[in-house]
């Protein structure tokens, strides 16, 4: 499925639906952030999704990050809560999401970067090459934020 983040557009469609997202930035030990190449829009991610019912929030982070990346992590802590009324997500089967997303820090613990039908490219990247990659503003501002080890953003 299509989709086409919408972000600060003041013709923007509007939002017919939320859903409990999450996002995870972790890194390796050479400090290079984990991300993939989505199939959905070509944009460079950190790796994230869809909580499913019976899931703990956590439980969503490791488990997106496994099946999008191959890693295997441990959740340390929130990054952020990122639900910008500003962001919308329009997919092609007609829903339109409001933006609404926990980003979680984690440890890497295990495994390889690992392509999955959600992602076409898988690598850990270092700090000072992300300029040179696609990014959503929105993905953009969690990974600063990640790097920067802060109090956790509300926003």
């Amino acid at each position: 499925m299509a989709r086409i983040d919408h972000y600060h557009e003041p013709d923007a469609p509007k939002a017919n639906s939320i859903v409990v997202a999450v996002t995870v930035f972790v890194k390796d030990a050479q400090g290079r952030v984990l991300l993939i190449q989505r199939t959905d829009n070509g944009l460079w991610s950190i790796p994230g999704g869809g909580q499913e019912i019976g899931e703990y929030i956590a439980e969503t982070a490791v488990r997106e990050t496994r099946e999008e990346t191959g890693i295997e992590v441990e959740v340390t802590g929130i990054v952020g809560v990122y639900s910008d009324p500003h962001h919308v997500v329009e997919y092609s089967n007609g829903e339109v999401r409001q933006q609404f997303s926990v980003c979680f820090r984690a440890e890497f613990r295990a495994g390889t970067p690992t392509q999955s039908d959600e992602s076409t490219h898988v690598r850990w990247v270092p700090r000072d090459e992300l300029d040179a990659l696609d990014i959503h503003p929105s993905i953009r501002l969690r990974i600063a934020h990640g790097y920067d080890r802060h109090a956790p953003y509300i926003g």
